[in-house]
């Protein structure tokens, strides 16, 4: 008989593992008892990472990996807890095989990983929520996301502390009482001390604990790419906490744990200080970028480079930061972050006026910015004499930045779903990215009824859209290309092969200022149709090639 598909949780290699049956709880925490033993004779400090994701499996991994300053020993035993569903129970069984559990593009991830299962036997995997009795430590990394209601008007999205509240209160079920609890967690403004605090403190003093919870905020700046674990362990830190022992410990800890010597920890009084200081620096990034995409509508209509225009201001010092948007802001953080701090001032402050201008506008530029690009390969495509309308397009890059494999709010997202709703066949490659869940399991992804696929028309066949890995084969046959991601591999694409490769002219759009003066010349001399964002210019280069031809 076959095995009840709920019963397995399958990981994105195809990898089937069977989910603990409550027989297995006590085997497994026995397990966890003797390890935890064999480490505390060794004086290591035991630490239990909630949540194995893009932050905590890094995370929980530069724990394991770190030393006692004074011995050059390992000085953490950590166990990674991740909850048994068939979603994400996979990870566990590849982590206690010294196996990352995301993909990442730093070498460093693997290595790291392997090292602290494998070598030093400092890192483990588990499913029981027993491990929280063992712990000193207890680093939070449970997602709380802003679910928007609509594409375009942040104002009508919520703060999803579902996961969150709920895994403060079975912490607070488990762990000894001295132990400090750190949320790492991007959080609305307020909730370590208005939501986290209440619901533990209320537990401990059922479970007959006098003394307050240590609980502390630091959030973290991590960067998927080939520098992710420097992003997490030799980066800028801020932290918090709700009293001075929790401050003191939560210090103490994160100057064990990261390389605090090159990169100093600033240390906040109250943890809302900490939780504002992260939504305020993604929203003022988020602001700077949604900025920049009336201009660069402002430089398509009027024949201006704005990739010229950018790098001519980035020669002052102080504007050097200055980037090109590209075709939607993704990532975790920027499309969302400045959502929580909204709610925030409402929902758990209690306010009612509106001071919020700038944040909410900018997120909603953001959010459908990437709505634009379609509508230069329609009109691409136009002025080739072909319809949008069952065209073949090839969309290249799912993720949210180059050279990663990271599609959460990616810009290319609303690109191929846009051009699913004009009626377009859409492909898709990526180099990094296998499974583009966001497609293949919108029904259920990022969570029941929320993915993006409600706010277009027909999404339903995009269930099966899967991401090629042979651009060739990919490329063969198309009717227009989307550069919408500035991955290594398609900064080096030569037109003459592109063409070759496709066996016609096609449309060329450019959503992320790709394509240099001499790529699109050449283009333009193939027989193709040129479009950016941001690029006016364009219309220029093929002025002159007509006039000397």
């Amino acid at each position: 008989m076959k095995k009840n598909q709920k019963t397995l949780s399958i990981s994105p290699s195809g990898e089937q593992f069977s989910l603990p049956s409550k027989t297995d709880y006590p085997k497994e925490f026995a397990r966890l008892q003797k390890l935890v033993a064999a480490n505390r004779k060794q004086g290591r400090e035991i630490v239990v990472v909630v949540g194995l994701g893009f932050v905590g499996a890094v995370m929980a991994a530069v724990v394991a990996d770190s030393r006692d300053r004074k011995t050059g020993q390992p000085g953490k035993f950590v166990i990674g807890m991740q909850r048994p569903s068939p979603r994400s129970f996979w990870k566990i069984p590849l982590l206690n095989r010294g196996e990352s559990p995301i993909k990442a593009e730093d070498p460093e991830v693997d290595r790291l990983i392997g090292r602290c299962v494998k070598e030093t036997k400092t890192l483990v995997a588990t499913y029981t929520e027993e491990a929280l009795k063992l712990a000193d430590v207890v680093v939070v990394d449970v997602q709380c996301d802003y679910l928007k209601q609509s594409l375009g008007n942040v104002r009508t999205g919520a703060a999803d502390m579902d996961a969150l509240e709920a895994s403060m209160g079975t912490i607070a079920e488990h762990i000894p009482p001295q132990a400090l609890v750190l949320i790492e967690t991007t959080v609305a403004p307020g909730t370590t001390e208005q939501v986290a605090y209440p619901i533990m403190k209320k537990i401990f003093e059922r479970r007959g604990i006098s003394s307050d919870p240590l609980l502390a905020h630091s959030y973290e700046r991590v960067m998927p790419g080939r520098n992710y674990v420097a992003s997490i362990r030799d980066f800028w830190r801020v932290c918090s906490g709700i009293n001075d022992e929790a401050r003191e410990r939560v210090r103490k800890f994160l100057t064990e744990v990261l390389n605090t010597e090159k990169y100093p920890l600033t240390v906040l009084d109250r943890p809302i200080e900490s939780e504002t200081a992260k939504i305020v620096e993604n929203s003022y990034r988020a602001t700077i970028l949604a900025f920049l995409d009336e201009w660069s509508l402002f430089a398509e209509r009027n024949g201006v480079d704005l990739r010229k225009v950018i790098e001519a201001i980035k020669v002052r010092p102080t504007h050097s930061n200055m980037i090109f948007p590209g075709p939607g802001i993704g990532g975790y953080c920027l499309p969302k972050d400045g959502g929580l701090g909204m709610w925030s001032y409402k929902h758990i402050f209690g306010f009612e006026d509106d001071i919020f201008k700038i944040t909410p506008l900018a997120i909603d530029i953001n959010d459908t910015r990437s709505l634009h690009a379609p509508q230069l390969v329609r009109d691409a495509l136009r002025n080739m004499g072909k319809p949008l309308a069952a065209a073949d397009v090839l969309v290249l890059g799912a993720s949210y930045r180059e050279d990663v494999g990271d599609t959460r709010y990616s810009g290319s997202e609303v690109i191929v779903r846009k051009l699913a709703e004009m009626g377009a066949d859409v492909k898709v490659h990526d180099p990094y990215v296998d499974h583009w869940w966001e497609f293949e399991a919108q029904d259920t992804y990022p969570a029941a009824g929320h993915s993006l696929s409600r706010f277009f028309n027909r999404q339903e066949a995009l269930k099966d859209l899967r991401v090629e890995k042979d651009l060739d084969r990919a490329l063969r046959g198309v009717d227009a290309v989307v550069l919408a991601v500035r991955h290594e591999q398609y900064l080096k694409l030569n037109p003459d092969e592109v063409v070759r490769a496709v066996g016609k002219p096609c449309a060329v759009v450019d959503c992320f200022c790709i394509l240099n003066d001499d790529q699109i010349r050449r283009y333009l001399q193939l027989g193709c149709e040129v479009k950016g964002m941001g690029r006016g210019h364009i219309r220029r280069i093929k002025d002159r090639l007509r006039k000397t031809t």
